[in-house]
C-alpha cells in the first residue's frame, strides 16, 4: 500500500508517526503557521512591516498534505493602511510614517482549531533620500479549541490532554509582537519576535503550557535585468526554543510586470514552485509544495493560493524599472 494512503486511512497511527520520528505531543500541538509565499504577508511576521506595500487587502488559503484527514488547513485575511497614501504624498512608502494593520488567521490541525486576531502599528523614521527605519508593535489574542473526541492515541495517553477526553476545552492567550526593520526600494532587512511575553497571559483551559517567544529575520534583494524582467530573491529565518530553526528562501521571476514564476525551499523540509499575475489593483498567486525526501513531514503535497488587492493606488511603476512586488 502506498504509504500516503496508508497515513490518509489510519489518521490516528499517521499522526502519531509523529510524535515517534521526535515531535513532542506539545510540538504537533503548538505548529507553526507557515505560508511559503511568505513575502506577500511580511506585516503579519513582523510588525515594523505593516503596511510596507502601502494600504492592501492580503489573504491566502493553505491546505497542508492535502487528502489526509486532520492535517492542517489555514486561513488568514489581513487589512494594511498607509496614512501617507490617504495624505496623498507623492512617495507614500518612502515619506509616509504611520501605518496600521488587522489581521485574522485561522487554523485547524486534528483535534485542535486555532483563531489569532493581531492589531498592529508601524511608524517610519527617514534615514537618507531612500532609505527608511521601521519600528512596530502589535497585540496578539489567540483562542485554541480542543476537541476532546478527536484525539489521537498518543494525546490520549499524554497526562496533559487526558483529563479533555470526550469535551470541548477553551483556551485564550493574550501576548505582544514587536519588529524593526530597513527598508530600501531595493532590498529590506528585518527583525521581530512574535509572543514578546511567551504566551503566559492564559484564560480558560491551560491544555498548553506556554508559547515560547520566536525570533524572525526577513530579508529580500530585487533588481531589474531587463525591461522586461525583474529577478526577486527572499528570504526567511525562525527560531523557537522548543522547535527546530527553519530557513526559508524563495526566488521569482517577474515578465513585464504581469506574470511571475518561482520556486523557494523550507530547508531540510520542503521544495515549492509557484506562479502568479498581477491586473492593475490585484495579484494572485498560487504554489504547491512538496517535502523533500529525508523530512520527516507526512508525503503528500500541500496547496497554497494568496491574493493581495491594492486599496488606493495600481500596480503601476512610478519610474523606469521600479520592481511591483517582493
Amino acid at each position: 500500500m502506498n504509504i500516503l494512503k496508508f497515513f490518509q486511512k489510519n489518521r490516528s497511527w499517521g499522526l502519531g508517526l509523529l510524535f515517534l520520528l521526535g515531535l513532542s505531543p506539545d510540538a504537533v500541538t503548538q505548529t507553526r503557521k507557515f505560508t511559503s509565499q511568505f513575502s506577500h504577508f511580511q506585516g503579519y511576521f513582523n510588525p515594523g512591516l505593516a503596511g510596507y506595500e502601502g494600504s492592501t487587502v492580503r489573504g491566502f488559503v493553505r491546505n497542508q498534505w492535502a487528502g489526509m484527514e486532520g492535517a492542517p488547513k489555514t486561513f488568514f485575511f489581513s487589512t494594511e493602511v498607509d496614512f501617507g497614501e490617504i495624505a496623498g504624498l507623492e512617495d507614500p512608502a518612502l515619506m509616509g510614517k504611520n501605518a496600521i494593520s488587522a489581521s485574522v488567521l485561522s487554523e485547524s490541525h486534528g483535534a485542535f482549531h486555532e483563531n489569532e486576531f493581531i492589531l498592529s502599528y508601524a511608524s517610519r523614521i527617514r534615514l537618507s533620500e531612500s532609505h527608511n527605519l521601521r519600528l512596530g508593535a502589535g497585540v496578539i489574542h489567540q483562542s485554541i479549541r480542543l476537541d476532546g473526541n478527536a484525539l489521537t492515541w498518543e494525546e490520549q495517553n499524554d497526562p496533559v490532554y487526558r483529563e479533555y477526553m470526550g469535551q470541548f476545552s477553551n483556551m485564550q492567550v493574550v501576548d505582544f509582537n514587536i519588529g524593526l526593520a530597513l527598508t530600501h526600494k531595493k532590498y529590506y532587512l528585518s527583525y521581530g519576535i512574535h509572543r514578546v511575553n511567551g504566551g503566559q497571559l492564559i484564560k480558560g483551559d491551560k491544555f498548553i503550557n506556554a508559547y515560547p517567544a520566536e525570533k524572525m529575520i526577513q530579508f529580500g534583494v530585487r533588481e531589474s535585468l531587463t525591461d522586461q524582467l525583474a529577478l526577486i530573491i527572499n528570504g526567511f529565518y525562525r527560531s523557537r526554543k522548543d522547535l527546530p530553526e527553519v530557513l526559508e528562501l524563495n526566488v521569482k521571476a517577474l515578465l513585464m510586470d504581469k506574470v511571475w514564476i518561482g520556486a523557494g525551499q523550507r530547508v531540510s523540509y520542503a521544495t515549492n514552485f509557484n506562479f502568479g499575475f498581477l491586473t492593475q489593483n490585484m495579484r494572485i498567486g498560487y504554489l504547491y509544495e512538496l517535502p523533500v525526501q529525508n523530512s520527516y513531514l507526512i508525503p503528500g503535497g500541500t496547496h497554497e493560493i494568496t491574493a493581495v488587492i491594492n486599496l488606493f493606488n495600481s500596480y503601476k511603476p512610478r519610474y523606469q524599472r521600479d520592481i511591483l512586488i517582493w
